[in-house]
């Protein structure tokens, strides 16, 4: 009797899935496309994407010192909140646009959905941003190879060069590429996983720097203390500069999008999934980033380390050389999986991208290989990875600037759904499930705004005098990157590229 019940129970459970599957399917056929991968993600699997490309512990641990440094506590903590809250007013806004278009195309095919009579502003954004998530996913790799540097110098004292850092990092482009070809379930499991080590990782870290710390900062210290390591004397100026650090960690909730195509009921689950990452994350990073302000021993020490990466010398000041290395490895895992997220968005953004002619080799790039892996766009991520790598070996300062730019290319492409939305409300005629309605134009113009103005913050000086070593040389990257964009488009793009391509009739 009882196994009787079981079965239909599967039965009936089997029959539901297959109906949202069609469902979701019929909607993805109706923007214009057929289904072509497998839909093996739940929702954890695709809120573990965004939590992935986001990397709380991995984010605020790499640009900790970014606000320490400007601004200090007080700087750190109102900045974490005030970004925090416009960054979930922009992820309402992507979500709104991503219930109404669950594709993996995200942000380029919204932009080409909204204003189809535009088509290079399609391009722009899948070019600019495809490049952002190849970049962000390069930045991931170094550092991993920096985190485990530190954990050889804060372990056993030895100082890797410069050539064996790199050297880790093409160990890890290439290991991003094979997680990657394995396919979409390794990719939600690993993403499901990420959620927990998430969760575990700031329990364990905010509890170990608390009770171990020798010192504990009063809430005086931690919620008022300004701190200046900038050499500009406007205090307003350098809290500012301290958002960066902010907006760095918190970018990356729209990768959800990416695997729309690969979810069940996506114009539900995928902009749940934008939100959900965007607030889980606030709640999560505040409470890591207040047990390093509770627990930090000397900011000058953390300013003068000669480690690879700073925050090895809070962890090594708070809580002793093994403890120290503990911390690294629970942050190191959580990058490595944020790292190949990134691949994951890129890859999928190339498929999409050459799904509509707007990149080359069509046929090549929409070749899924049998775990349903767009390879090719994988190993292209891998190959750009590996030779902008070598820059390392060569100058930090030039690789830091393409990497920086990733950050603002990012930023930028959110703008352009976004104001899309502002000046040109009615360009959505019927909405997914997930509507904002009357506050759909008050939350895109706040979104607007602040897009706006951290694109000029980031590009401006963060140090001062300035000259060739504390340059920001972003603007440059970013410039460089628009410019080989406008040439491609005016080569190749407009001649090729006129908008979506239906695959299916």
């Amino acid at each position: 009797m009882l196994k009787s019940e079981r079965r239909d129970s599967s039965a009936g459970e089997d029959k539901e899935e297959a109906r949202d599957v069609a469902m979701t399917d019929q909607r993805l056929q109706d923007l214009g496309y057929r289904a072509e991968f497998r839909r093996e993600m739940s929702l954890f699997g695709v809120l573990g994407i965004s939590f992935c490309a986001i990397g709380i512990l991995t984010g605020m641990s790499s640009a900790f010192q970014t606000g320490l440094f400007s601004g200090g506590p007080v700087g750190l903590f109102w900045g974490w909140n005030i970004c925090s809250f416009f960054m979930f007013l922009i992820a309402l806004s992507l979500a709104e646009i991503c219930s109404t278009y669950p594709t993996m195309g995200g942000l380029y095919f919204w932009v080409c959905k909204m204003k189809p009579d535009m088509p290079i502003l399609g391009f722009f954004t899948g070019w600019l941003y495809s490049m952002a998530m190849v970049f962000t996913g390069i930045s991931g790799n170094l550092s991993v190879a920096l985190y485990l540097a530190s954990m050889a110098e804060v372990g056993q004292g030895r100082t890797l060069t410069r050539v064996e850092i790199t050297a880790i990092a093409w160990a890890m482009n290439i290991f991003s590429g094979i997680i990657n070809t394995i396919g979409t379930k390794a990719i939600g499991r690993m993403s499901t996983f990420n959620v927990w080590w998430t969760l575990g990782g700031t329990f364990v870290l905010a509890v170990t720097l608390l009770v171990k710390a020798p010192v504990k900062n009063s809430p005086d210290f931690v919620f008022t203390n300004f701190q200046n390591f900038t050499g500009w004397e406007s205090r307003g100026f350098v809290v500012l500069l301290g958002f960066l650090q902010a907006v760095y960690t918190l970018e990356g909730c729209e990768t959800a999008a990416q695997v729309a195509e690969e979810a069940v009921r996506a114009e539900i689950l995928a902009p749940l999934a934008v939100v959900g990452s965007i607030a889980g994350s606030w709640l999560i990073g505040l409470v890591y980033m207040l047990s390093l302000l509770f627990a930090v021993q000397n900011i000058a020490s953390v300013q003068a380390t000669t480690f690879a990466i700073p925050i090895s010398q809070l962890f090594y000041d708070s809580v002793g050389p093994q403890l120290a290395q503990l911390c690294l490895a629970v942050v190191t895992l959580a990058q490595v999986m944020a790292a190949i997220t990134n691949f994951t968005a890129s890859s999928r953004l190339f498929y999409a991208l050459a799904r509509d002619n707007a990149f080359p080799l069509k046929k090549q790039f929409m070749t899924l290989n049998r775990f349903q892996a767009p390879y090719w766009g994988v190993w292209t991520s891998v190959l750009i990875g590996c030779i902008i790598s070598c820059a390392y070996i060569g100058s930090a300062v030039a690789f830091n600037a393409i990497l920086s730019s990733a950050a603002t290319s990012v930023m930028l492409s959110y703008l352009q759904p976004i104001i899309i939305r502002v000046f040109w409300p009615n360009c959505i005629e019927d909405f997914g499930p997930f509507c904002l309605r009357k506050w759909s134009w008050p939350v895109n113009f706040a979104s607007f705004s602040f897009c706006v103005f951290i694109c000029i913050l980031f590009v401006l000086p963060t140090a001062y005098p300035v000259n060739v070593f504390n340059m920001n040389y972003s603007i440059v990257a970013v410039g460089g990157l628009l410019v080989i964009i406008t040439i491609n488009w005016f080569w190749w793009g407009k001649h090729s590229f006129k908008g979506p391509v239906k695959t299916f009739a």
